[in-house]
């Protein structure tokens, strides 16, 4: 499953790592823009498979910043 970013941002924290366990609703990326903070969470319960961006990377709406498994 892809977890893709819902807005144009930045990546402000990768919060977990490639071979980590998430749960529906599980916190993966924090993105930044105009001065807030915008989570980006797990739709279902796996395994992050990859983590596509890093901190600081410009994000665009509908871009993958995570496969789960």
């Amino acid at each position: 499953m892809e977890v893709k970013s819902q807005i144009k941002a930045i990546v402000w924290k990768v919060l977990k790592e490639t071979g980590d366990t998430v749960k529906v609703d599980d916190e993966i990326i924090i993105l930044e823009s105009m001065k807030m903070e915008i989570p980006i969470s797990s739709e279902v319960n796996g395994i992050i498979k990859s983590i596509e961006v890093s901190e600081g990377d410009e994000v665009d709406e509908g871009q993958v910043v995570a496969t789960l498994e």
